[in-house]
């Protein structure tokens, strides 16, 4: 398949071209950093954020929620169906 793009650089404000579904813990980090995350149903995600701080953020379902998140937390998390973007 062609790539049309596959010469532009990438930024924070393209489409995201890597997707994980992630199950939220308290031990483990994501596999990258997101640049966004979107659920499946509403709800507020925990996160830690690439500069270190810990917060929770309301996500609406099907709208994805532009942040550098490096955690998805179980405990404080009550969206579900988490997808992180990169």
């Amino acid at each position: 398949m062609t790539d049309l793009f596959h010469y532009h650089a990438a930024s924070l404000e393209s489409p995201a071209s890597h997707l994980q579904t992630v199950t939220p813990s308290d031990e483990a980090d994501l596999d990258f950093t997101s640049r966004a995350i979107a659920a499946g149903a509403d709800g507020f995600v925990q996160v830690t954020t690439k500069s270190g701080t810990i917060g929770r953020v309301f996500v609406i379902a099907g709208a994805p929620f532009p942040i550098r998140a490096t955690r998805i937390w179980a405990s404080g998390t009550t969206a579900t169906d988490i997808v992180a973007l990169a």
